[in-house]
């Protein structure tokens, strides 16, 4: 069996899961979404759905934090910066016909208590989001203890936003956080000592 295969099946689930959240999801529709038979499933992950979804959890969320310099290294000023990366968020929700955009948020969210397993794999990828974001705050000149309150602020505020956007069916509480996020590192700026 190829990498291939056990490469369709992550991205299948993946993306279920970012439609559909975890339970509603069934083996059926993600060897119909990844055009792989049931054999190759378990052949790839023994463990069934269970194994799959932890799988795609741990790609998605690396694949996710990336996004955090992609949308922000082009502004030199993080004032600039972090409501332009929300902006970003509430124009691609709002063409995307309201999906949520992160598998890890949906599953997180709906998991925490059910799936125990699931919710401590959901807890090492949004870790694994403050330890990068905060390395990326550092590099952009914060000190560690602002950098991690930050990405901390950051992953808050954009979660939240989009469950209220997919609600309401509006881009409004994105924008919205990304001015609050504005507002929070004008104060972190004025009360820090750049960390060269």
């Amino acid at each position: 069996m190829s990498t291939g295969t056990r490469d369709r099946l992550v991205t299948a689930v993946a993306e279920l899961m970012r439609v559909q959240g975890y339970s509603a999801i069934t083996v059926k529709q993600i060897t119909a979404a990844s055009g792989a038979p049931m054999g190759s499933l378990y052949h790839h992950f023994p463990g069934g759905k269970a194994q799959i979804a932890a799988e795609a959890l741990r790609t998605s969320g690396a694949a996710y934090i990336q996004l955090l310099p992609l949308l922000m290294d082009p502004y030199d000023d993080l004032r600039e910066a972090v409501p332009a990366a929300f902006a970003a968020a509430a124009e691609t929700i709002e063409q995307g016909g309201w999906l949520n955009m992160c598998p890890v948020g949906t599953v997180a969210g709906e998991i925490s208590d059910s799936e125990p397993e699931l919710r401590e794999v959901a807890a090492e990828v949004i870790g694994s989001w403050i330890e990068e974001g905060t390395g990326y705050f550092v590099r952009r000149g914060l000190v560690e203890s602002d950098a991690r309150e930050l990405i901390l602020a950051f992953l808050s505020a954009l979660e939240g936003a989009f469950i209220l956007s997919r609600t309401l069916r509006s881009a409004e509480p994105l924008h919205a956080a990304g001015r609050g996020m504005a507002a929070r590192i004008d104060t972190v700026l004025a009360s820090a000592t750049p960390h060269y």
